[in-house]
């Protein structure tokens, strides 16, 4: 059968597709990505179907320029994925279609993955009787959704990658997903071991080119357990039987433009259609998970113990309000006793820069942002000021623009001003910052900034999020919060909730391995 027309969706803001004439019309086309003229402008679109004759009442119809792609890059079961997220989240075919989809034109190699492990990350361990318990549930179970509620460090990963183990064997593929790919190197390396030549990554660091390499490797089923981050759950698995979504609590599942899909509706929609395992996990559940724990919607299991013999820290809360600076005696002294006994600190800021109020001191007037009226954060080893919102750049002003009064200066304080305190406080400390602003292009510095500190080349890592989960270092026995009361104000209304999730995730950073972690606030 001839097919002389395609049916084609671009990434523009229509809810229709476009009919092109077919100039291969003996092979079929639908999944490949072609390259068009619409209108005056040359796009990009994705062939959705095929026909005989085209529409009733069109003159002319014009041809594609040329197909972009050997085989296609898609089937039915992800065009029929796209076609239900354009009617759930209010956006096109091809909308839906360019955020599921790599967009690369050639296939190039990854780098290689994972850190190095010189501590044994990836050794199996014996598991403890709670999760021998987990495994098994997840593995008589059946298809259906569950929950690991797990205390930080009690060996959730292990679960998973057991009922990975699990699904691999029985010839079905995986998806994991968890919400940072750069920071978990640890885990990439523990994947990669389990599965080795059988890993693919997924995440919007790589290149286009890259994530086309990986996508193929997973259509083809030369890869069959994915690891990433949001958009990974999108991967052409063949035969998923497995979605694992860790840390559910995190924000970045959700995503800020079109089209807006949470990653947990897409996993469900595919565990549901696949008949397929989904399991969620976190020690901080968001609330919508915990009403359906509640409500028996989601099957709940829980570890209450830290696999690696360590116990839940000690939190000590200390008011600022009765000390001269933002770092209380009590953890002064808390990080000189943690360097004598040769032990690690991690400190923890959710704000980068050096400070993060730029204002006149004689009328008020605040420095912000010409774009989106945020306010500017100085930055004092780039001299600039800078909205962390949009990433507008100007040089600090040094006479108010409102009053010309030349008093005028920053306060607040953020992780660069933390880090110039400490080394003041602290001479002879190895000092390390880890935020946007360090982590570098693509979050190249990550790695060996992280595998420097596991080796104890450093004795203080300050941070943001950054450093507030995903680590796992046996060194680290103190972890300082500072200011936590700050996210509190944030115009958000899961203001208190993230609050809590990242006091107990950062929190678990500490003593992971031994009973005797300390955290102040």
């Amino acid at each position: 059968m001839s097919l002389a027309y395609l049916e084609v969706a671009f990434n523009i803001p229509l809810k229709q597709t476009f009919t092109y004439k077919n100039p291969e019309p003996e092979r079929s086309l639908v999944g490949c990505r072609i390259s068009a003229e619409f209108g005056r402008r040359e796009l990009i679109g994705w062939v959705t179907g095929e026909k005989e004759s085209p529409p009733e009442n069109i003159r002319e119809i014009k041809s594609i320029d040329r197909v972009i792609d050997d085989e296609p890059l898609f089937g039915g079961e992800l065009l029929d994925l796209a076609r239900w997220i354009s009617s759930l989240y209010f956006c096109s075919l091809g909308e839906a279609l360019s955020v599921m989809l790599p967009g690369g034109k050639r296939e190039v190699d990854l780098p290689p993955l994972g850190l190095e492990d010189p501590g044994g990350i990836a050794q199996i361990r014996e598991l403890t009787e709670e999760q021998k318990a987990a495994v098994q549930n997840l593995h008589e179970g059946g298809p259906g959704f569950y929950y690991l509620y797990g205390i930080t460090g009690s060996g959730k990963t292990e679960v998973y990658l057991r009922a990975a183990d699990d699904a691999v064997n029985a010839g079905r593929g995986v998806i994991y997903l968890v919400p940072e790919i750069t920071l978990t190197h640890q885990l990439i390396t523990l994947v990669e071991s389990r599965f080795p030549g059988r890993t693919a990554v997924l995440h919007s660091h790589l290149t286009p080119s890259q994530k086309l390499k990986e996508w193929r490797r997973i259509r083809s089923g030369e890869a069959v357990v994915v690891l990433g981050a949001r958009s990974a759950v999108f991967a052409p698995v063949a035969d998923p039987g497995l979605f694992i979504i860790d840390e559910e609590h995190e924000t970045s599942y959700k995503s800020g433009s079109t089209p807006r899909y949470h990653a947990r509706q897409i996993a469900m929609k595919r565990a549901r259609d696949k008949k397929a395992l989904l399991v969620m996990g976190s020690a901080t559940p968001s609330l919508e998970a915990w009403t359906q724990m509640e409500e028996g919607a989601v099957k709940k299991i829980v570890l209450s113990r830290r696999a690696a013999g360590g116990a839940p820290p000690a939190i000590d809360v200390v008011d600022l309000k009765k000390q001269n600076s933002l770092f209380s005696d009590t953890l002064i002294q808390a990080v000189r006793d943690m360097k004598e006994r040769g032990h690690q600190t991690i400190l923890f800021l959710n704000r980068r820069g050096f400070s993060y109020f730029y204002h006149c001191r004689s009328c008020g007037h605040e420095i912000t942002c010409r774009n989106c009226s945020v306010s500017m954060t100085y930055h004092k080893n780039r001299d600039a000021l800078v909205c962390h919102y949009c990433g507008y750049k100007t040089r600090p002003v040094s006479v108010c623009p409102e009053c010309s009064s030349l008093d005028i200066g920053y306060s607040g304080i953020g992780t660069e001003g933390i880090e110039e305190d400490l080394i003041k406080l602290f001479p002879g400390y190895r000092i390390v910052r880890l935020d946007a602003d360090t982590a570098g292009t693509r979050g190249k510095n990550v790695k060996p900034l992280l595998e420097s500190f596991r080796k104890g080349e450093y004795d203080i890592l300050v941070g943001t999020q950054m450093v507030a989960k995903g680590l796992n270092f046996p060194g680290v026995r103190l972890v300082g919060v500072l200011l936590a009361d700050t996210t509190l104000g944030l115009p958000d209304f899961r203001a208190e909730e993230r609050t809590f999730s990242l006091l107990t995730q950062v929190s678990g950073r500490a003593g992971r391995y031994f009973p005797d972690g300390r955290v102040i606030i």
